[in-house]
């Protein structure tokens, strides 16, 4: 049976964790940044673990785990 295909976009978004858990990044943090608090600004830039219900999903785009 052939290899199956990883989504090249999903790999460059999440990464696995070495417990199976999956990272993303967080949204809003691109552009308008003056109307948002320091505070708000500093948490938008540390990861997110992606939602339970995504998780199943974005794994099998991401056949071999790819990190």
């Amino acid at each position: 049976m052939p290899k199956m295909k990883t989504n090249r976009a999903a790999a460059k978004r999440f990464k696995i964790t070495a417990k199976g858990k999956i990272k993303r990044r967080r949204a809003n943090l691109r552009h308008i940044l003056v109307n948002r608090t320091r505070k708000r600004k500093r948490h938008l830039g540390k990861p997110a673990l992606v939602n339970k219900a995504n998780e199943r999903a974005i794994k099998a785009m991401l056949p071999y785990g790819v990190s």
